[in-house]
C-alpha cells in the first residue's frame, strides 16, 4: 500500500501563497491518480483537486479554481498543490490521497494551512 506524507503547510496572510507537497513511498505512485482534500474545523472533509496518473488531466473544486494548481512529478513520487491568493476560508488541514481501485484508498496524515487576515 502506498504511504503518503504531506508537507508545506503553515501560517500565511490572506492573499499569500503556499505550496504543499505529498511524497509517496511504496506502491507504484505513477499508476495512481492523486487528489487533495481539506477539512476545516467543524466541517466535513471536502475535495479540492485531483490529477490523473500521467498529469495530463486535472480537476478542481469550484472554490479553488483559478487559484490552486495541482501537479505531479512521477520521477520524484510527489504531488504538489500550489495555492495562490489564499483566503481565510482556505484554512484547513490538507490531505493528499491516492486513487486505488476506484476509490481514495490511501491517505496522508495531513498538513495544517492557516490563513490570517
Amino acid at each position: 500500500q502506498v504511504q503518503l506524507v504531506e508537507s508545506g503547510g503553515g501560517l500565511v496572510q490572506a492573499g499569500g501563497s503556499l505550496r504543499l507537497s505529498c511524497a509517496a513511498s511504496r506502491g507504484t505512485f505513477s499508476s495512481y491518480p492523486m487528489g487533495w482534500f481539506r477539512q476545516a474545523p467543524g466541517k466535513e472533509r471536502e475535495f479540492v483537486a485531483r490529477i490523473s496518473w500521467s498529469g495530463g488531466s486535472t480537476y478542481y473544486a469550484d472554490s479553488v479554481k483559478g487559484r490552486f494548481t495541482i501537479s505531479r512529478d512521477n520521477a520524484k513520487n510527489t504531488v504538489y498543490l500550489q495555492m495562490n491568493s489564499l483566503k481565510l476560508k482556505d484554512t484547513a488541514v490538507y490531505y493528499c490521497a491516492a486513487g486505488i481501485a476506484g476509490s481514495w484508498g490511501s491517505w496522508g496524515q495531513g498538513t495544517q494551512v492557516t490563513v490570517s487576515s
